[in-house]
């Protein structure tokens, strides 16, 4: 009997903030039946035992400020993998779409004849409701401003000075090595005294957190031991206050 023709595809998954339940049913599906999972630092362990036997589990993170797989390494394991064995998937923390490099290997897959697909994730400014944070509330947010802390060159991005002119909830990502400089820039806008919180390990047993005043945040992260990874939430929505069960 000839042997079954292999199918190269890439599935980029969210693997969520960190809690292995939070992953969506489509995703779960996906992981039972792929021939390859390529899975980042952030994204849980335990969603490794979904895959089936014999399934290939090759770890390609990037960890903060340290050592890591360079993005070209990972783009010759996609191809690599997907024309040997079929089904890769790509398991990336959060959502790949957002502030991850989901889409260029997506872009690089398709450029290769390989079909791929993208599966969202919950992102971890959502798990700020496990800390009783919503992002938007009525008379107090109008929207949402999500930028990274640290750009491409290492420079804070310059949308945060934007993002402080609205009424809008300020969510920071990959803020931590740049709080210092954040805060700063709020404390030269007249802007200290607004509310904020630092959220580290959303949604897993370890999660720690703080809240405070912007003009703090260095201070709030050093007294409760926050480092990365941790999302900074800054506006009107961090200092509501959580209401006691009504016995």
């Amino acid at each position: 009997m000839p042997e079954k023709e292999v199918k190269p595809e890439l599935y980029v998954i969210g693997a969520g903030p960190g809690d292995p339940e939070l992953i969506t049913l489509k995703a779960y599906k996906v992981l039972q039946r792929t021939k390859v999972i390529l899975y980042d630092n952030l994204a849980n362990k335990e969603l490794l035992d979904l895959a089936p036997a014999g399934c290939e589990l090759i770890y390609v993170g990037k960890h903060p400020y340290g050592e890591y797989t360079p993005q070209e390494r990972i783009h010759e394991l996609i191809k690599e993998k997907a024309l040997e064995k079929g089904l890769v998937v790509r398991l990336k923390g959060g959502d790949p779409f957002i502030f991850g490099r989901g889409f260029e290997e997506m872009q690089y897959a398709r450029e290769h004849g390989i079909e791929a697909f993208f599966i969202p994730g919950i992102t971890s400014m959502q798990a700020s409701g496990f800390e009783d944070i919503p992002l938007t509330h009525r008379t107090v947010s109008e929207g949402i401003w999500v930028v990274t802390g640290t750009k491409k060159d290492g420079s804070l991005s310059n949308d945060l000075r934007l993002a402080m002119q609205s009424n809008s909830t300020v969510v920071i990502y990959m803020g931590m090595k740049k709080i210092a400089e954040i805060a700063a820039t709020y404390v030269s806008e007249g802007m200290g005294e607004t509310p904020a919180a630092i959220i580290q390990h959303a949604t897993l047993s370890k999660q720690k957190s703080a809240k405070g005043k912007v003009k703090d945040l260095e201070k709030m992260a050093q007294e409760n031991g926050l480092t990365h990874p941790a999302i900074i939430i800054i506006g009107e929505v961090a200092g509501l206050q959580k209401i006691p069960l009504q016995q």
